[in-house]
């Protein structure tokens, strides 16, 4: 049996995921973090993106968004926390094509600085959907 590591994804709403992984791919905010059973203790921020879990007995890992937050790695615990997460399969890419189209509408209007900034996240967490729903159709899991 492959060594693992109990890993927990928790949005505000929700647990997630609990469970254990052979390993959890992570979109941390310098880029993407492997974690594996072993990994030294850390923490630093996420940014939107595809957390990807590679379940024990199953060949195709899981797809989880999350908007950004927070990873934890200590000694056989790995704790992500989000503001939002999703499952990969629940992604709606109609929504996420309509949250792309306003941000990028709002961006041309440059009236406010703040509503720029809010739009440029905004975008930023559209475009880390699609790339979630663009990785479950290569890997087979989505019609």
């Amino acid at each position: 049996m492959a060594m693992t590591v109990h890993v927990d994804v928790v949005s505000a709403e929700e647990s997630i995921f609990g469970g254990l992984v052979e390993y959890a791919i992570v979109p941390a905010e310098m880029g993407e973090v492997g974690v594996f059973p072993g990994h030294a203790p850390m923490i630093t921020r996420l940014k939107p993106g595809s957390v990807s879990l590679k379940l024990p007995n199953q060949d195709e890992p899981e797809l989880i968004y999350v908007s950004g937050g927070m990873l934890e790695v200590q000694p056989g615990l790995v704790t992500i926390l989000s503001d939002s997460a999703v499952r990969g399969k629940d992604l709606d890419e109609a929504a996420a094509q309509q949250a792309k189209r306003e941000a990028e509408e709002a961006m041309k209007d440059r009236s406010a600085a703040m509503d720029y900034a809010k739009a440029q996240a905004e975008l930023a967490e559209a475009i880390a959907q699609l790339h979630a729903i663009q990785k479950l159709r290569n890997k087979g899991q989505r019609v």
